[in-house]
């Protein structure tokens, strides 16, 4: 073999890693364009960053998108961001083929940072995008938002908060409502009192007294104890074989949202499985987009 060979085969060789390395990283949504790292927030010199995709005929609306993450990420450097997941295109594709300006967001993550950080960051996302809702051309005032397990329990965080909260530093940014008006939550965590799920998101393990402080704030964190007549419609999609996040998680969120008579529909998959591949069949995106269609752009 010639030394030009081996250095075009070498060439190719470390061309296809890089490649197979990056792909993964970038989900392509087929959108018209895409801003990638989009700084949307600086907590103490740490950027917080999104992808935008622009769809080729928008449709005037926005949609947050929040990946499955186990609300974590290593302490490494070289930690692989959390939009950088097969998630996005699964559960977001869709959207954007049908006009929805889709904001997939990093967050603040386990064990370095614990709650309510990565809710508070998701909020100051869907503060930052409608206070610049002019730049992406989306109406302010309706916002969805879609997200998957930990993704899931941050999206319905969204929908049932009031978002009125205000942090210390009271920027205009901040002073928008973090509150959304469409939900679709996959697989979601909606309460922290039962079960072991949560423990690094939380920073502690036992909860079991309600007393303590631990209690309190385990509740603090679960959704399903801030519903309120006033929240969104939230579409819940669930396996009957997840064994991560357990069907009861789903169950009882549906039954608290209808007891507040909010609209909500609860779709179970039968044998459906925790992870990506529950809804990742043309069905499941056509159903995203027809909640959209249905309740986000209809007052």
């Amino acid at each position: 073999m010639s030394h030009r060979t081996l250095r075009i085969r070498q060439f190719i060789l470390l061309a296809a890693i890089f490649f197979a390395a990056i792909l993964p990283a970038q989900p392509d949504l087929n959108a018209a364009k895409v801003d990638r790292n989009v700084v949307f927030g600086m907590y103490s010199g740490l950027a917080l960053l999104m992808d935008v995709y622009y769809p080729e005929n928008p449709n005037g609306y926005g949609i947050i998108h929040i990946t499955g993450s186990n609300w974590s990420r290593r302490f490494s450097y070289d930690a692989r961001m959390i939009n950088h997941n097969r998630h996005v295109k699964m559960q977001g594709e869709a959207l954007v083929a049908a006009g929805y300006t889709l904001f997939s967001i990093n967050h603040r993550a386990a064990p370095r940072f614990t709650y309510p950080a990565a809710v508070e960051d998701a909020q100051r996302a869907v503060r930052f995008i409608r206070y610049h809702a002019n730049k992406y051309e989306i109406n302010p005032e309706r916002i969805g938002a879609i997200g998957g397990s930990s993704g899931g329990h941050l999206v319905c965080m969204l929908g049932v908060l009031n978002g009125t909260e205000i942090p210390a530093d009271d920027t205009p940014i901040n002073r928008m409502s973090s509150k959304v008006q469409c939900v679709i939550a996959n697989a979601a965590p909606t309460s922290f009192l039962e079960g072991t799920n949560g423990d690094s998101f939380l920073g502690f393990v036992r909860r079991d007294r309600p007393s303590t402080i631990e209690y309190k704030i385990a509740q603090e964190a679960s959704p399903i104890f801030h519903v309120s007549p006033d929240d969104p419609p939230i579409l819940l999609v669930h396996g009957d074989a997840d064994e991560i996040v357990p069907l009861w998680h789903s169950q009882n969120m549906y039954k608290k949202l209808i007891e507040m008579n909010v609209v909500a529909k609860l779709h179970v998959v039968e044998g459906g499985a925790h992870g990506p591949g529950l809804v990742d069949t043309p069905r499941w995106k056509s159903e995203f987009v027809s909640w959209m269609d249905e309740h986000l752009k209809s007052k």
